[in-house]
């Protein structure tokens, strides 16, 4: 069956920040010059939003820029930080660190405690109000290619296939949206910006990519513990000294708060479990005395890019551009992505403006990565490159050497430090590696990995190809459960991966690929690199309310 077409000046896959801001700057700037200008936004969510997860703690200098009357027209920043509060915690005490001794970065003045997935709704409508073709529930499936191997547009995928690949009886073929420019701004490690960065050699002159895993809750508490915009951070335990992690708690308006934890992916321990060590960090007495009388009403996870400056891949290629974290535009050091997603999508739409006008097509956008290298969101970057190359070095020499860095040099030390390492690459064998026994949870402060992933409101449909691609069916348990204990039955933070056995005890891989959250952490951390992680239908996955 034939795929049908649709074409228009620009296609941008992904509803995040990034690409939000893309489509509203390029019709700003179509208003402004009088034009017309047509642009379509896909979102494999089943809405705006609804696969969105942060922290999130906000710099609103990029949205001044692009929507300057954002607060009038009811952006919902509602809770701008009050104070600031850093800690190194042991298991049972915690050490506050003066704000007076923490790096700039650190610092959150002017900033505000947010839900990302309400801002990104938000900015959905202010997008359609432009005139933005925006089509939630359509998932980016493929990439298109001219004949001179320039991108495009994409294919969105088709619908109603059974487990085996063949067409059900509600079969519907995917569209080809077809594009001037196509803007890639899938968030990190995204499916189809990992093929470009492959095709193209985007990555040739790049460190390797550093990565972590954010897992958040959203709690209601109780009025008299609430603190509207509180900020708090960790450094320590429940990690090892080693072992790069921290956590945060935020408070948001209505009583509720977000408390998470950070784990790199660097990590060496095939035992260590990200999801287990969140919810050790929330029997801290400084985390739970917040938690203790509440409710938890929302859980999720998300992977997120953490290399800095050195391991930002080109940008651009023939037709295309990736912006915001699809490109990996994170300050780690600020533990912020939106401003930058929003800062790189609006110039990227301006570069790509001025070639439209120009009656070009299907270049390259040079125009872009050169307006990045000259503005205010590059020296924040260049400013933050060694943060996490030093926190790679263990906790205490690492926050000493950042903090050098920062007070001293003011982020610009006259040395780069570099990742040689993909995080994937980093597993040890489990004989050499220590076993990890963590806590039973108790359901009150503490749940197992099935009851958070019931309030994620992640839906798949069963009978549909599976999303989890093995390149070889026999490496899971050759290799991985082999030598590390098949570690992506831990590193997964929704309970996708399961060893069983037969009743001869052979052992096989279960995968529950209905569990998924997109997090995407499996295609990051599996240390064969044998999942390959591509999308399920469109609409499919969790429904984040609030995150």
């Amino acid at each position: 069956m034939e795929r049908e077409a649709m074409e228009f000046d620009v296609v941008i896959v992904g509803g995040g920040p990034a690409g939000l801001a893309s489509a509203i700057r390029l019709k700003q700037l179509a208003a402004e010059k009088g034009g017309e200008i047509a642009v379509c936004l896909i979102e494999k969510g089943a809405e705006i939003g609804a696969h969105i997860l942060s922290g999130a703690v906000m710099d609103p200098r990029a949205l001044s820029e692009l929507l300057p009357n954002w607060k009038e027209d009811g952006a919902p920043l509602n809770a701008p930080v009050s104070e600031d509060r850093f800690y190194i915690f042991s298991e049972t005490g915690a050490t506050r660190v003066p704000n007076s001794l923490l790096p700039r970065c650190f610092h959150n003045e002017g900033n505000y405690v947010i839900s990302l997935g309400n801002l990104c709704r938000w900015l959905g409508e202010q997008a359609e109000a432009l005139g933005v073709e925006i089509y939630p529930g359509f998932a980016g499936a493929e990439v298109l290619y001219d004949d001179n191997g320039a991108v495009k547009g994409v294919a969105t995928g088709d619908m109603g296939r059974l487990h085996d690949g063949s067409e059900g009886p509600n079969f519907q073929r995917g569209m080809e949206l077809l594009g001037k420019y196509t803007f890639f701004a899938e968030g990190c490690h995204g499916h189809l910006a990992k093929q470009l960065i492959g095709k193209f050699k985007l990555d040739s002159d790049a460190d390797p990519q550093a990565y972590g895993i954010g897992l958040k809750e959203l709690w209601e508490i109780k009025p008299d513990k609430h603190q509207a915009g509180l900020v708090v951070h960790s450094g320590g335990w429940p990690m090892d000294a080693a072992t790069y992690g921290g956590g945060f708690l935020y408070h948001l308006e209505n009583n509720q708060i977000a408390v998470g934890f950070v784990v790199g992916l660097g990590y060496e321990n095939p035992y260590l479990s990200p999801y287990e060590e969140f919810q050790r960090f929330k029997t801290h007495p400084e985390i739970r005395k917040f938690l203790e009388g509440g409710k938890r009403i929302a859980y999720g996870a998300r992977a997120l890019t953490a290399g800095g400056l050195q391991s930002l891949p080109k940008t651009v290629f023939p037709g295309g551009a990736l912006v915001g974290d699809d490109a990996g535009f994170l300050n780690a050091a600020r533990i912020k992505g939106s401003h930058c997603a929003i800062k790189t999508g609006a110039l990227a739409a301006e570069a790509c403006f001025a070639a439209l006008q120009a009656g070009r097509s299907q270049d390259v956008l040079t125009a872009y990565p050169e307006a990045f290298r000259n503005s205010w969101l590059y020296a924040e970057l260049h400013a933050a490159r060694n943060f996490k190359p030093w926190m790679a070095k263990g906790l205490k020499l690492g926050s000493l050497m950042f903090g050098i860095d920062q007070l001293v040099f003011r982020g610009k030390a006259p040395w780069t430090l570099h990742h040689t390492t993909p995080d994937y690459a980093k597993l040890k064998p489990a004989a050499e590696c220590p076993k990890i026994d963590y806590p039973k949870p108790d359901g009150v402060l503490t749940f197992d990995r099935l009851s958070s992933v019931f309030l994620s409101s992640t839906n798949h449909e069963e009978d549909q190809p599976c999303h989890l691609q093995l390149k070889d069916a026999a490496v899971p348990i050759t290799v991985n459960l082999a030598k590390y204990d098949a570690p992506e039955q831990r590193y997964c933070p929704a309970g996708v991966y399961e060893i069983l056995h037969d009743e001869a005890g052979t052992p096989r891989l279960q995968i529950n690929a209905q569990n998924c959250l997109h997090c995407k952490t499996c295609d990051i951390k599996d240390p064969t690199q044998n999942i390959n992680w591509v999308v399920p239908q469109g609409g499919e996955g969790p429904t984040y309310p609030n995150m």
